[in-house]
């Protein structure tokens, strides 16, 4: 993988973070779990965050160390493969603490 690789993740990163944070404006953690739409939509967007998190090369890892990269994937794994265990009180605390 190259640079050019690693600032396309960065970007994808970037971009469904920002996404995921804009759908919750104005919205509540209830929202969260009456709208299954905004649900889906929300656990995709991380999905993506984290998927980009986890091809990310070492050498952009030690480049930002101050980004949690085993934390975004593993949230990442928790609502791929733990969907049934998904802690939504986690996912919102990401979405409006961590990710702006």
């Amino acid at each position: 993988m190259t640079r050019h690789d690693d600032r396309i993740r960065l970007r994808h990163m970037l971009d469904h973070g920002r996404e995921a944070v804009a759908m919750v404006q104005g919205r509540s953690r209830a929202d969260l779990d009456l709208d299954r739409q905004l649900n889906l939509s929300i656990v995709r967007l991380l999905e993506i965050v984290g998927e980009a998190a986890a091809r990310a090369t070492p050498e952009i890892r030690a480049d930002l160390p101050d980004l949690p990269w085993a934390e975004i994937v593993g949230l990442r794994n928790r609502v791929i493969h733990g969907y049934d265990r998904v802690d939504f009180d986690i996912v919102w605390e990401v979405i409006v603490s961590d990710l702006p």
